[in-house]
């Protein structure tokens, strides 16, 4: 769009070749709990106060001369120590939401695979009391570790400008958390149209994409789908519990589940075109899933759970249909009476893309993104129009 953008990432073979990339943060594999006791905690400490990404954006800010900086996360390798190094240059800082990272450790607020809120009041130990992140230990201690550090570290986050969510659901729990209402903006994310064109193809099959983890709910999916087995699910994806499904699918001869993926040379782009409608049953909270703005782009409705911001996207009995989150029977119930009405499917499909037309395309984000930059450089106050956007 005729702006100069300078990435800030950390190294990683699959980037994409930039001549900043002599800035860039050394990755860590924090997955690696192999060798001394004293390399963990060097980890540890990177993980929670990184003196090397704060160094990079010091010799950053000397070689280039940015107006305005923009994260999208600084957690893991580049940590929050980089905003002392942007406050002392004075250039104002933004920061994207797009999971309450600040707020618990866990970035889905699950545990035990079902919601949970116990950080609240900033009690970050209790996702190492119930291990919220993953097994072995270090984890969940080194994400709580990272929650309160910030504080202890003299790094704060009122040094950011401005918080940008997603949805409205996130905003409401930022404010509960303890960010003024005020440095909270609802900017939904958006989608290229150019990209995703709806097509007259269609098969006789629903479909889920994504990770196949117990919090994206797709336990609760195969469940339902045995309560409806003349109706074939296809399944594209990988995940932990992908060796799972396959045996339920063996053991129990569930021949309506199919899983597909790149290694069966499917392209997601042709499952999401052929299938009738799509499917969205995560447990845990979400901020605006790019899968229901792909999905309605298509012109496919999506059932999706009752939960988090998927309410402010998917608008019950217009372009999807909504179930109560981990409900089987529930969800059954919906798959089988949008499955039963093709002719109802095409007119929410319909629906859903011109709602993502009319409100989430990329022709319409960017001047909003744009202003909200220009306002913050001159020091106007940025307001929250996201009710009247929606509406």
């Amino acid at each position: 769009m005729g702006h100069e953008v300078i990435p800030f990432s950390m190294k990683h073979p699959s980037n994409l070749p930039t001549p900043y990339s002599k800035y860039f943060v050394t990755e860590v594999n924090y997955q690696d709990q192999t060798g001394s006791l004293v390399r963990k905690l060097k980890i540890a400490k990177s993980l929670v106060y990184s003196w090397e990404a704060k160094r990079k954006m010091k010799m950053l800010l000397e070689d280039c001369h940015p107006q305005i900086a923009h994260f999208q996360d600084t957690s893991r390798h580049i940590s929050p120590s980089v905003l002392t190094a942007l406050g002392k240059k004075g250039i104002p800082v933004v920061m994207t939401l797009n999971d309450p990272t600040m707020f618990f450790p866990n970035h889905a607020f699950s545990r035990d695979d079902s919601v949970s809120e116990e950080a609240k009041g900033k009690s970050f130990y209790q996702a190492v009391k119930h291990r919220c992140i993953h097994n072995p230990l270090i984890f969940s201690m080194l994400g709580a570790m990272e929650r309160y550090m910030p504080k202890w570290g003299g790094v704060d986050f009122k040094s950011v400008a401005l918080f940008i969510t997603s949805s409205q659901f996130t905003k409401s729990k930022m404010v509960e958390y303890g960010i003024p209402e005020d440095k909270i903006i609802v900017l939904p994310n958006c989608i290229d149209l150019s990209l995703n064109h709806p097509t007259a193809q269609e098969d006789d099959y629903i479909l889920f994409w994504g990770r196949l983890t117990e919090v994206g709910g797709i336990s609760t999916l195969v469940e339902a789908i045995k309560k409806v087995p003349r109706i074939k699910l296809v399944i594209w994806g990988g995940g932990e519990l992908k060796e799972k499904i396959l045996e339920i699918r063996r053991m129990e001869k569930l021949d309506n589940i199919y899983l597909a993926g790149p290694e069966e040379n499917n392209t997601l782009e042709e499952l999401v075109r052929g299938s009738r409608f799509t499917i969205f049953p995560a447990i845990c909270y979400n901020d605006c899933p790019m899968f229901l703005l792909k999905s309605l782009a298509f012109a496919k409705p999506v059932v999706a759970s009752n939960t988090g911001s998927i309410p402010e996207y998917v608008d019950d009995g217009i372009d999807g249909l909504l179930f109560e989150p981990g409900n089987p029977a529930d969800l059954a119930e919906k798959i089988t009476y949008l499955y039963r009405k093709p002719v109802l499917a095409k007119k929410m499909g319909v629906a859903g893309r011109l709602k993502i037309e009319n409100k989430f395309s990329s022709g319409s984000y960017y001047p909003q993104l744009l202003k909200i930059y220009q306002n913050l450089l001159e020091g106007d106050k940025v307001e929250d129009n996201y009710h009247h956007q929606i509406n």
